[in-house]
């Protein structure tokens, strides 16, 4: 299984400034997200990344650009699945408090599925930036590109998806805590009320 951290996207509504180099409780967003991700892999993950100095943010990372620009998450995703063989585990950059449970569940419960991701209490029903993808994914996901469809869950139709239900999902934490991300200065005082609160 491999890993990718996705770090696309241009921060726009944090005034451009790159979101998962923030800190919550001290500790870069980014450096939680790869910690939990390579606990799971064994391996360091991949960094999809556009920003010019994104290769300096861990030296420890291999980083590559989208492979298809200006395609939205689904780019990124795309990027992921394409870089290499068999499946790969994504998560987004910007997630303070992804656990290295759920992703392992993750992980463990892909293996029948070519997309398997975590349901959530979001509007999409599902979390598409912390998931599993295989290969199987990648053609149809090319299509959609083609298309300019770039909703992270245009191709699911095309593939066969396993979904991890939410009171599974709920014995790692509340999803919108796991899935909650930084995308506001507002979102950022609330990542560290809950860090505090989580002690």
């Amino acid at each position: 299984m491999r890993g990718a951290v996705l770090a696309g996207g241009a921060a726009r509504r944090y005034g451009g400034r790159p979101k998962g180099l923030l800190d919550v409780g001290g500790r870069r967003i980014l450096d939680r997200v790869v910690e939990a991700v390579a606990a799971v892999t064994g391996v360091p993950p991949l960094l999809v990344a556009n920003a010019p100095d994104a290769a300096t943010w861990r030296s420890d990372l291999t980083t590559i650009p989208d492979a298809r620009p200006n395609c939205g998450s689904l780019g990124g995703i795309y990027t992921a699945v394409a870089a290499g063989d068999g499946p790969i585990l994504c998560v987004a950059w910007d997630m303070p408090f992804v656990d290295e449970g759920l992703l392992r569940a993750l992980t463990t419960g892909s293996a029948a599925w070519d997309a398997f991701l975590p349901e959530s209490d979001g509007r999409r029903g599902v979390e598409p930036l912390c998931a599993v993808y295989g290969p199987a994914c990648r053609l149809p996901i090319e299509r959609r590109l083609d298309a300019g469809d770039f909703k992270a869950i245009a191709f699911h139709g095309d593939v066969r998806v396993g979904i991890l239900p939410l009171q599974e999902v709920r014995h790692f934490g509340e999803p919108d805590e796991l899935f909650f991300n930084v995308n506001t200065p507002e979102d950022l005082d609330r990542a560290e009320a809950v860090w505090r609160r989580r002690g």
